[in-house]
């Protein structure tokens, strides 16, 4: 049987392997899905302010702590720096929000969400004449403003999301304290090999988001290829007797990932939990990894933003 063994981070601290995503999770679903997520067993829990529902996962979490069932350390919590709040100046009272939002005295990890800068003191999403509008700061700035969050021991541990090898390398020129995390799309249709092995080789984990394919991401249209309906991925899963979306799960864990498949419906949450019981066959790992076929599906539409991080090949 596989056992699920911790990441560890490059600072020592380690980090439960399978989490709860909890990005389009509604608010009046998210408190239940966070609620039976910890009964099931998971330990980590993955936020964002964008996300706009991290009022409501801060209520699962006080329940929980208020019945006895997890206490904080017992728990890892990871939220996210908003574009919006990339000036170095903001980075502090950002996370404290996410903190208040929470119910947090402080964050196992917190990421800057995209390397790429918005227009501050307005909208999370600001506009105008229907283009976003950018700021200038850059993200190596807004790391160093990040490396005070772990002086004033509101992080645990920070790191990046959606950063490419080059955007790395300027972060890490800099860095007092390393990145411990790259959270980045990993899937069979981008199984992100490249980047990983980059990651790997400066110590830093990579944490693989919409590992099923975000079959409910609201651009999705019809006719896309669906992930979980995949035949190649159908027989492989059915040769161990597991579901399509352990399978992805346990292919993640596999390559040595962390994993943070989204759901709120409590059978699936229980079911992306069960994965510790089988271990797939090299020749498995690597006929999913041949479905590669550079099938981002996450990938924001800032191209003309200067760190926009999906032109460079990885």
């Amino acid at each position: 049987m596989a056992v699920s063994v911790p990441v560890i981070f490059n600072n020592g601290k380690t980090c439960p392997v399978i989490g709860l995503g909890t990005w389009k999770s509604k608010p009046g679903e998210v408190t239940q899905a966070v609620k039976d997520a910890i009964d099931v067993g998971y330990r980590h829990i993955d936020c964002a302010h964008i996300y706009g529902n991290e009022k409501e996962v801060g209520e699962a979490l006080a329940a929980k702590f208020a019945e006895g069932v997890v206490k904080r350390e017992d728990l890892f919590i990871t939220s996210k720096l908003w574009c919006t709040h990339h000036r170095p100046d903001l980075v502090e009272g950002a996370a404290r929000t996410s903190l208040r939002n929470l119910g947090l005295e402080y964050l196992d990890l917190y990421l800057i969400h995209w390397p790429q800068a918005y227009k501050e003191d307005g909208e999370l999403f600001p506009q105008e004449d229907g283009k976003t509008q950018y700021s200038d700061v850059d993200y190596v700035a807004t790391w160093c403003a990040m490396e005070s969050l772990v002086e004033l021991g509101l992080a645990k541990s920070i790191g990046i999301s959606n950063f490419n090898k080059s955007q790395i390398e300027r972060v890490l020129a800099v860095a007092k304290i390393k990145p411990v995390v790259n959270q980045i799309e990993v899937h069979p249709y981008l199984n992100q090999q490249k980047l990983f092995d980059f990651c790997k080789s400066h110590d830093i984990a990579v944490t693989a988001y919409s590992p099923l394919g975000s079959p409910d991401r609201p651009w999705a249209k019809p006719g896309d290829p669906q992930l979980l309906q995949d035949p190649r991925l159908q027989a492989i899963a059915d040769r161990y007797n597991k579901t399509v979306a352990q399978l992805l799960i346990r292919y993640a864990i596999d390559r040595g990932m962390i994993v943070i498949p989204k759901s709120v419906t409590k059978a699936r949450i229980q079911q992306n939990f069960n994965v510790f019981d089988f271990k797939l066959a090299p020749e498995d790992v690597a006929a999913v990894a041949a479905l590669e076929c550079n099938g981002r599906l996450c990938s924001m539409s800032d191209t003309d933003h200067p760190h926009y991080p999906f032109h460079d090949e990885f």
